[in-house]
């Protein structure tokens, strides 16, 4: 939430050869519409790397309102904008005013994805892809071209694990998840605790159930 120290890991990102840079707006301090838009821009303006807008209010304390993203998808380097705010009418005007931009608008939260490629959104920087990438890159793809009867049965065939993946803090969740599916370990560092049993069991049955569905699609495709 410090501009400066924002500045300096940005330049050290930029450095060590990062492709895209993901900001988070500044947490706790609440600054105006005005010191968001002067934040982005300062490390836009000494940052030459592509650089997307990360608005999830329910984290930092603060929205990003829609003139203020319009006005920074003007600059060169301010390239995306991850829309984690559950308005989707604010994530429609931004599409709408954005259109001249070379610019995306992309889902951060995983079951608001096809709301928001319905409205022009361009793809999703996902939390159930690292569990489950074929599915989740299926449904961008149908949405994108125009598929959306396809899309619409990923988006309900994942609904079970969208919501399981927060019924606690991100990532307790998805760690689990991963360690179940034999990807790295269930640690975390304090203050995050493991995830509650009675949680942890129904993520072991909505993964079951995906795993199976995945084997009878194979098996399927393998009779015919």
């Amino acid at each position: 939430n410090n501009t400066d120290e924002a500045l300096s890991l940005s330049r050290r990102a930029a450095a060590a050869g990062a492709d895209v840079l993901l900001l988070i707006s500044p947490y706790y301090n609440k600054p105006e519409q005005r010191g968001l838009r002067d934040h982005y821009l300062t490390i836009a303006d000494a940052v030459d790397a592509p650089q997307i807008v990360y608005n999830v209010p329910s984290r930092t304390g603060q929205n990003i309102d829609a003139d203020t993203v319009v006005d920074l998808a003007s600059h060169e380097n301010i390239q995306g904008y991850k829309a984690a705010g559950g308005n989707l009418d604010q994530v429609s005007e931004i599409v709408e005013r954005t259109r001249e931009e070379e610019f995306d608008v992309l889902s951060g939260n995983d079951g608001e994805t096809l709301p928001i490629l319905s409205v022009g959104g361009t793809g999703c920087i996902s939390v159930a892809a690292n569990l489950e990438p074929e599915r989740m890159s299926t449904l961008v793809w149908a949405a994108l071209e125009g598929d959306y009867g396809r899309a619409r049965e990923q988006h309900h065939e994942l609904g079970p694990l969208f919501r399981a993946l927060f019924r606690e803090t991100n990532p307790i969740p998805v760690k689990a998840a991963m360690a179940m599916r034999g990807h790295g370990s269930n640690r975390l560092r304090q203050p995050l605790s493991p995830l509650a049993e009675q949680y942890r069991e129904d993520l072991e049955a909505i993964l079951t159930a995906l795993d199976d569905a995945a084997s009878d699609g194979a098996y399927a495709e393998a009779e015919r």
